[in-house]
């Protein structure tokens, strides 16, 4: 199946290895959200959700414009006739996938959100179904179920009590719905306007600011405004540059060069890189547990991204 997407690939991209490498872009892709996740419930009690939600997209607007202007002004007349999918890939992707999450991350343990997230290319799939009628194979079906099973393993810690025990509450199903938005947003990529990748991913980044811009207000004048600090300031610098700028243009090619059904089952490589973020740099010890984990994580991504 191949996918339409926004975004030509320029001259440069196609005599490129890495642009032209859609496993590479699409691991790497996680690797930063993997931060992001970690980073979100770091920054919590410094950055409220909607204002990390708003600062990341201005962040990630002012470093693209001065690279983007030129081909802004050349593809408006397509980007013009394209607003209304534009608005809806800003809508779904920037804003309410990533200021839910962070909103449900305020509700609920980093372990329950994880365990909402491992649902995500599942999402995708039935979403993609049932808008496009993609074709979902047993291959990837098996595959998913794979590293589903292995991320279970991780973030459980081996211990299925651990998961029959867990309780869920409003903060989970935010998040849960922060995912049903993604697959919205990964399914309807392939309608977007064909135009240079600066010029949509500028357009998707102020479009991330415009639609976060009035809850964000509305947030501020409750009394929770931005606490001003290292750590805030580290906090949204990250999540503007690598899970923003890098992270969606990277994903936005992987999806445009092998499909949405696909390119969804790299979400599971969240929670690895999650996990060997922890062990790395919070001295958390590796355990059999992981191992295992892991070795079916990679099986399953492996599986599920194979060509059918």
């Amino acid at each position: 199946m191949s996918t339409q997407h926004a975004g030509n690939t320029s001259t440069s991209e196609k005599q490129s290895w890495f642009f032209s490498n859609a496993y590479l872009m699409l691991t790497l892709t996680p690797l930063f959200w993997a931060g992001n996740f970690i980073m979100g419930k770091w920054v919590a009690g410094d950055v409220p959700p909607f204002a990390l939600g708003g600062m990341r997209w201005v962040v990630a607007s002012l470093i693209l414009l001065p690279f983007a202007w030129s081909h802004l002004k050349r593809d408006w007349p397509v980007v013009r006739k394209h607003l209304g999918i534009m608005a809806l890939l800003g809508l779904t992707g920037p804003t309410l996938f990533n200021t839910i999450a962070y909103v449900g991350l305020n509700y609920t343990s980093a372990l329950n959100g994880l365990i909402m997230q491992s649902a995500a290319p599942i999402l995708i799939v039935i979403t993609s179904f049932i808008l496009f009628r993609d074709r979902f194979t047993t291959l990837q079906g098996v595959g998913i179920a794979t590293s589903m099973t292995g991320v279970l393993i991780v973030i459980a810690r081996g211990d299925i009590h651990a998961l029959l025990g867990l309780s869920f509450n409003f903060g989970d199903l935010l998040i849960l719905a922060g995912f049903a938005s993604w697959a919205l947003y990964t399914v309807f990529l392939r309608k977007g306007p064909k135009v240079h990748w600066l010029t949509f991913a500028t357009m998707l980044a102020m479009l991330g600011v415009l639609f976060n811009l009035p809850m964000w207000m509305m947030e501020h004048w409750n009394g929770t405004p931005i606490q001003l600090s290292w750590k805030s300031t580290v906090g949204v610098l990250y999540a503007g540059i690598f899970p923003s700028i890098i992270s969606y243009n990277l994903y936005n090619r992987g999806v445009q060069m092998i499909g949405s059904n696909r390119a969804g089952a790299f979400l599971h490589l969240v929670p690895l890189f999650g996990s060997v973020m922890a062990i790395g740099l919070l001295g958390e010890t590796l355990q059999p547990y992981h191992i295992i984990g892991f070795a079916l994580i990679i099986s399953g991504v492996a599986l599920a991204a194979r060509r059918a």
